[in-house]
């Protein structure tokens, strides 16, 4: 018999976009009366946002998804396993023969038929519900059942993709680029900030690319200059940067305005000509060069992360070394490295002069190792200065930990904190010591 009130566990997976998802799904499903936060044994209702963005993330999600259908049998079929996401659109037709016993699907772009999913008869013949492509509009993310600690959330500007990049599967996923309305994002600025968030994290698909396509046009740094003036905000940072629109209005509304921290997000997949030509990204070394250059001297301290694939088709030892030399001249503040994945579809999988995986392997080893170095060496130069130290609370491990303005959340090193200090309050502290990535940081003033 289908409960009242049905309770249901939900597990988010991929990226702060899929987050946001998730938080909204959860929101939905609370304002339709269900219980939302129970354990997957005690769930009538299992709902897994999944990630379909590279090979590796399907592989989690299958197996999350696996371990949500496990949990049904053990339970005889009494809850509904629930599949949503990228995975969904990219593999609808192959989800239920490559784990059977799922009861529905619901794509990105029906989001809202999550409800309808999880309220279904358990045991009905399993079905999509309304997986379709995108056909037009953007979805509303106000009203949401948030995920993130109270004092930290983020913050959706545009949904989308029009970039085309060779190896890239979210336009397939997600459709075109679109932007929220600027009221819009500043609505749900306010609602977050109201919510108790003093720090916003900016993320869409391509963040630089907003207000293009609005009536009348504007631009992200026009944007920006209108939340960082929102009353309660702290912190705004920006993620998920493409390079090619890094403009230098833009830098100088970073500088200008307190409330936006000198950080940001910028994805440069690689730095050879050659490559980034066969990637399609628009955007060749000169140009990056100018940019990261600009930004360093325009905005004092800034905090740069970035992003690289090796083993793209094509890659040469030269052009991995013009990277790898590049990394080393450059000396980013955090990188992340990615192998190259063959993802079916896109225009890179079906190129010659594929890399052999072993020697992909190699050369993100490489490339991690030189950013260690430089990461670390940058660390300890930090020891015995002050920071400012916004706190995150006690993490799997028990340490209190929290973060500087350098510091996005989930993807960057933390500080550890040597005495318990309450969530969401900022500090200032001196650096005593390093732990790899991390500070050690003795709290000396709260606010």
């Amino acid at each position: 018999m289908k409960r009242k009130h049905p309770n249901v566990s939900l597990v988010s997976l991929g990226c702060p976009k899929n987050l946001v998802d998730s938080e909204k799904m959860l929101a939905s499903l609370a304002e339709g009366g269900c219980v939302v936060g129970a354990p997957m044994e005690q769930a009538d209702a299992i709902v897994v946002n999944t990630c379909g963005f590279l090979s590796a993330a399907r592989e989690e999600s299958l197996g999350v998804i696996r371990e949500a259908l496990a949990c049904k049998r053990r339970r005889r079929g009494r809850c509904r396993v629930v599949v949503a996401g990228c995975l969904v659109d990219r593999d609808a037709r192959k989800l239920f023969e490559l784990a059977p016993g799922i009861d529905a699907i619901v794509g990105v772009n029906s989001r809202d038929d999550i409800l309808a999913a999880v309220n279904g008869t358990s045991g009905e013949q399993a079905r999509p519900l309304r997986v379709q492509p995108y056909r037009g509009g953007i979805l509303s993310d106000a009203g949401r059942f948030r995920l993130t600690p109270r004092h930290t959330a983020y913050l959706r500007i545009a949904e989308g993709c029009s970039q085309r990049c060779a190896f890239c599967t979210i336009p397939a996923i997600r459709g075109p680029f679109r932007s929220k309305t600027v009221r819009a994002v500043l609505d749900e600025a306010a609602e977050l900030i109201a919510d108790g968030a003093v720090e916003l994290n900016v993320i869409a698909q391509d963040t630089t690319a907003y207000g293009r396509d609005l009536a009348p046009p504007t631009t992200l740094a026009r944007l920006l200059d209108e939340l960082a003036q929102l009353p309660g905000l702290r912190w705004l940072r920006l993620l998920y940067a493409y390079p090619r629109r890094f403009t230098r209005e833009l830098m100088d509304i970073m500088a200008r305005r307190k409330a936006i921290v000198p950080y940001v997000d910028i994805p440069l997949q690689h730095v050879s000509d050659g490559v980034l030509r066969r990637m399609g990204r628009g955007v060749g070394r000169a140009a990056t060069e100018k940019m990261l250059a600009d930004l360093r001297r325009v905005v004092p301290g800034v905090v740069i992360r970035t992003t690289f694939v090796v083993g793209f088709p094509g890659e040469t030892a030269a052009e991995f070394k013009e990277l790898l030399d590049f990394v080393k001249a450059f000396k980013f503040d955090a990188m992340g490295v990615f192998e190259y994945s063959p993802e079916e579809g896109t225009r890179a999988a079906a190129m010659g002069g594929q890399v052999p995986p072993e020697v992909k392997a190699r050369r993100a080893e490489r490339l991690m190792l030189a950013q260690q170095k430089i990461a670390f060496a940058a660390a300890r130069r930090r020891v015995g200065r002050s920071v400012e130290v916004l706190v995150d609370g006690v993490d799997a491990a028990g340490r209190c930990v929290g973060r500087t303005r350098g510091q996005a959340p989930d993807i960057d090193s933390v500080c550890i904190l040597t005495r318990e200090c309450p969530a969401g309050t900022f500090l200032t502290g001196k650096v005593a010591a390093t732990q790899g990535y991390d500070l050690i940081v003795e709290p000396e003033r709260t606010e």
